[in-house]
């Protein structure tokens, strides 16, 4: 292989993992989209697809979609939940789980092959975004409202979220 084609060969890589992390942040986007109202942080389909980013695309696909997802919303496109979009949301109540969600890409990518670790990492995972998440929420309202509203009542749709991004990870494994 010459250099010129190792260059253009390293220049196509390149190209395809931008394209799919793109790609990813545009997944990560349209689950924002499935948004059912709560106060103060409404219930989303993103830490489904975050997992998901991370645990099929690996850590450094998944934390770069997060990231360009990040920085998508902060330049006012209207990637966030309910097409909201701006700095301002990055400062709201919801800024910790947004943030998290890098982390927890990270980790997910992580989900190694086996059932069991594969589930303990995708439920590591979602508490990753629930840390940082409560925790900047019970600055605007208050730790005990917070824990409740920020984590409590998501518990049951996190285990379905959880569940469900373990059997597309199990069956992806089987192809």
């Amino acid at each position: 292989m010459t250099v010129r084609q190792f260059t253009a060969a390293r220049g196509i890589a390149a190209a395809r993992f931008w394209g799919m992390g793109l790609l990813g942040s545009a997944v990560l986007a349209a689950s924002a989209q499935v948004a059912v109202p709560m106060w103060p942080v409404p219930a989303t389909l993103q830490t489904l697809a975050v997992l998901l980013l991370g645990a099929l695309g690996g850590s450094r696909l998944g934390v770069t979609s997060v990231a360009l997802y990040l920085a998508e919303g902060a330049m006012g496109l209207p990637v966030f939940a309910n097409g909201t979009g701006g700095i301002a949301v990055l400062a709201g109540p919801t800024a910790g789980y947004l943030l998290g969600f890098l982390g927890a890409a990270w980790i997910a990518g992580r989900a190694g092959q086996g059932a069991l670790r594969q589930a303990a990492v995708l439920g590591i995972a979602h508490l990753v975004i629930f840390v940082p998440g409560v925790a900047w929420l019970g600055g605007f309202v208050g730790w005990e409202r917070a824990i409740l509203a920020g984590f409590v009542l998501f518990l049951p749709g996190t285990a379905v979220k959880t569940a469900l991004a373990f059997a597309v990870l199990r069956a992806a494994a089987r192809r």
